[in-house]
């Protein structure tokens, strides 16, 4: 449902920013301190090589970000709220400013905590009043190696402030500068965009889909030439930065700064290889039950079962998301009711608030999601998704002190996804209406089939492309269409037509500009099915795991933590159990396609 301005929406379903400050005026008294006291924190340069100092400023920085990140928070939604309100959008600028400052006075910490002799700050991590801090000083401690001179940092500051523009200049070109035609659609003239595209994949007609596909990709070949300098650009820069930093690899100075052992990718390229079978076996049923003489690349995200689907009021979506996730416990159940019921969540679209969804945690406070709420079977995940984020925030805050309480990327959808998982585990369970059924069996193929499997050949895509030019071998568009039509031929196998213009889909991926973090979507899946497939069988032993390592925060690395989860990710075992479980999963849908 969508409202013509927010004043018309039910004040239940707005989220309630008081919670954070009470008022703009408590949020404007803040701002004034902060921008006052962040600037105490310069007093202590030259000065941190003393234990008693030393603590005393990681204490009052630690107030200081808190405070910041609650007069962040509280004006990025707001500004969210309403995104062409004037005063909303001077309150986000101003606190961006302030962080921007603030970063500055304190750039002085890494280096002179680098500084400190290896033997002091083994001192300090064995100390039970650095307690708080033991993970952020050992991992000061395993990077020093990594860390220049004070001359060299500056020297790589300085070129990083322009090596950067590779990303910024491929999105000035990616969401302005390439134009998109104009296409018919059932009669009336539509501008192609992105999200019109995507939404185009799953028109009913083939021929618009066909026509969406070529269409949109003409645009992109036009500029082909043009986007491979600019990746080849980013992959330079990955391994200058690689090498200066004293890496053998980009993929190495990645997996580090997450603290994720090599063996995890490695693992990951290698199962995909060995579990194509089951995708190519769904690629074919799908070809036969869309009744496709040529299964084309724009085949692929359309729903095979038509006037299928999951309607229902936000209320019964609510309480569907509970009973999906019931096996997690009433503790669990709890704080979702509470987050439902006390105004956490902010539902409903009007047309200047922000698209999308998300979460997003609040120190001192509690998680706020932000939805815009459509009848579909999509938006009830999504409240699913949105939720184990948010639980994940609420139970790191609450088990951990605040320098430990942020969790690395790697394991952020992993408890997303969960939530999904057991949502459609249970609605697979209950739902007595075959045809529906069958769309939430190819629902949840497709979910392993585009974040496992594509995001791994996007993966693997970006370790082609780093080894070459690491090798000094040239990344020409020619080369990178050749690899890339390699890789999507392996992974889709022979039921599917390879159309031409998929071998340029290579230059239309934001993501590769952020070298290897594509890789996480497949493993946060992986982990995800596997933790969800553990708490079905195993029950409360499963659940009390999982509960930990939610509790966890950022006191461990992340591969560590998915095993207190029962997650080994350095071992095969879990590529396996999702494997079956896509194999099962074919089965069924097969069996009732019969």
């Amino acid at each position: 449902m969508s409202y013509a301005q927010r004043s018309e929406i039910p004040e239940k379903y707005k989220w309630d920013l008081s919670d954070i400050f009470a008022t703009e005026e408590k949020w404007e008294k803040c701002f004034e301190e902060m921008s006052v006291k962040y600037k105490q924190l310069a007093d202590y340069q030259g000065k941190l090589h003393d234990k008693d100092t030393l603590l005393k400023f990681l204490k009052l920085s630690d107030a200081i970000d808190l405070k910041m990140e609650q007069l962040y928070c509280y004006a990025y939604m707001s500004y969210n709220e309403d995104s062409q309100d004037g005063a909303r959008q001077a309150r986000y600028s101003r606190i961006y400013g302030l962080l921007t400052e603030y970063s500055t006075v304190t750039s002085f910490v890494a280096p002179e905590l680098s500084a400190l002799p290896d033997k002091q700050l083994k001192s300090l991590i064995a100390d039970s009043a650095f307690s708080d801090y033991d993970v952020q000083l050992k991992n000061l401690l395993d990077g020093k190696a990594h860390i220049l001179s004070n001359a060299e940092e500056k020297l790589l500051a300085g070129v990083g402030a322009f090596s950067e523009q590779f990303h910024e200049v491929f999105n000035r070109l990616d969401s302005g500068d390439i134009k998109f035609d104009k296409i018919t659609v059932d009669g009336e003239e539509v501008q192609l965009g992105h999200g019109t595209y995507s939404m185009l994949l799953q028109h009913k007609d083939q021929n618009v889909r066909k026509l969406a596909f070529e269409t949109y990709y003409k645009s992109y070949i036009e500029k082909i030439n043009t986007l491979a300098g600019l990746y080849e650009g980013s992959v330079k820069s990955d391994w200058f930065f690689a090498q200066a930093k004293k890496f053998n690899s980009t993929m190495e100075q990645a997996l580090f700064a997450e603290h994720v052992d090599k063996t995890v990718y490695d693992n990951l390229i290698k199962c995909m290889h060995a579990s194509f079978a089951p995708l190519h076996k769904y690629i074919a049923l799908r070809k036969k039950l869309m009744g496709l003489d040529t299964l084309n690349m724009y085949d692929l995200y359309v729903s095979i079962f038509e006037d299928a689907d999951i309607s229902c009021e936000y209320e019964q979506a609510c309480d569907l998301v509970m009973k999906g996730l019931a096996p997690l416990g009433e503790d669990y159940l709890k704080v979702v009711k509470h987050a439902f019921d006390n105004r956490w969540i902010d539902v409903h679209e009007t047309p200047t608030k922000r698209t999308g969804a998300y979460s997003m945690g609040v120190s001192g406070v509690h998680p706020y999601m932000l939805l815009n709420y459509q009848k579909t079977t999509h938006d009830i995940f999504t409240i699913a998704h949105e939720m184990g984020h948010s639980m994940h925030s609420y139970y790191s805050e609450k088990a951990q002190p605040f320098a430990k309480a942020g969790y690395k990327i790697f394991v952020a959808e992993v408890a997303s996804t969960c939530n999904e998982v057991l949502l459609l585990k249970y609605l697979l369970k209950t739902e007595k209406d075959v045809k529906l059924k069958k769309y939430l069996l190819q629902y949840y193929l497709d979910m392993l089939r585009t974040t496992m499997y594509r995001q791994a050949m996007f993966a693997e895509f970006e370790q082609i492309s780093h080894d070459m030019v690491e090798k000094g071998q040239p990344l020409t568009a020619d080369v990178m269409c050749e690899k890339y039509l390699e890789l999507n031929k392996m992974y889709y196998g022979d039921a599917v037509h390879h159309n031409d213009e998929i071998k340029y889909e290579w230059a239309r991926i934001p993501h590769f500009y952020r070298a290897f973090y594509v890789y996480k979507y497949s493993t946060g899946i992986i982990s995800a099915v596997c933790i969800a497939e553990k708490i079905l069988s195993e029950g409360e032993s499963a659940v009390r795991d999982y509960k930990k390592f939610l509790s966890l925060g950022g006191s461990m690395d992340p591969v560590s933590e998915l095993k207190v989860a029962g997650v080994d990710l350095t071992s095969e075992e879990p590529f396996k159990i999702v494997t079956e479980s896509f194999e099962k999963t074919l089965a069924e849908l097969e069996e009732l396609c019969k």
